[in-house]
């Protein structure tokens, strides 16, 4: 999934696109190195996680930092959780539903709100527009994924938000994925069989939208996020020079 986005916003931009993974082939340094042979002296970075934590984008920083050694400049995407275009695709998904829509990310330890971090705030904002843009009036947003680590980590968890559904009497639920962007263990395991089995243990009808993958309206979306990054550096250097 995540070389069909490559594929697709490489031909969407015109320029070469490369994926860099932490915790997978190929590596962050691998991409590094194979865009330093084609020529490259400005690396755009863009996290394909929209929002925000020092937990994820911060450590993609870092690692980019590292394999670039300051062979060529690095403009990094923090964070697009807001952008018109990204909300757009996921309002689409959610707009005349009758079921009780949920939005979803990845939960991260809870300490990671006493050090400022804009996650949490970032996700509810992007449900807020959402719904809004979809006009929704039945919604609420819960964590998925937790690890087992032994410390506290964000909720509510959306097992425990179905049951609470549940008990208010909701009989349909329509989950939404907004911290996700492609199928992958989190999406097909946690919602699709974990949910899945406590909707049905609690008599609830759940579904969850279609992921984003390479859907072409997302696609636009990202080479617009990619695009005014580059104007907006293109502008600051040139607001230097003038200067």
């Amino acid at each position: 999934m995540t070389e069909a986005q490559r594929a697709a916003l490489e031909r969407e931009l015109g320029v070469p696109v490369f994926v860099g993974m932490k915790h997978w082939r190929p590596r962050i340094v691998e991409a590094v190195e194979a865009a330093l042979a084609r020529g490259a002296e400005r690396v755009i970075g863009v996290v394909l996680a929209p929002h925000y934590s020092r937990l994820s984008v911060g450590e993609y920083r870092e690692r980019l930092e590292a394999a670039l050694s300051d062979r060529a400049e690095l403009v990094l995407v923090e964070s697009w959780h807001d952008d018109p275009a990204f909300v757009d695709v996921l309002a689409e998904r959610v707009r005349d539903t009758d079921a009780w829509v949920v939005f979803t990310a990845h939960s991260l330890p809870e300490r990671i709100l006493a050090d400022g971090d804009p996650y949490r705030e970032q996700l509810l904002e992007t449900s807020r527009l959402v719904a809004e843009r979809a006009g929704l009036k039945r919604w609420s947003f819960a964590f998925q994924s937790a690890s087992p680590t032994g410390e506290p980590w964000l909720g509510p968890d959306v097992l425990d938000e179905l049951e609470r559904l549940s008990a208010e009497g909701v009989g349909k639920v329509l989950v939404a994925p907004v911290g996700f962007v492609s199928d992958h263990l989190e999406i097909l395991w946690d919602i699709d069989i974990e949910a899945r089995e406590k909707a049905d243990e609690l008599g609830l009808e759940l579904a969850r939208i279609e992921s984003l993958n390479d859907d072409p309206a997302f696609i636009g979306a990202l080479a617009g996020v990619v695009r005014r990054a580059r104007e907006q550096e293109r502008a600051a250097v040139s607001g230097k020079s003038g200067a």
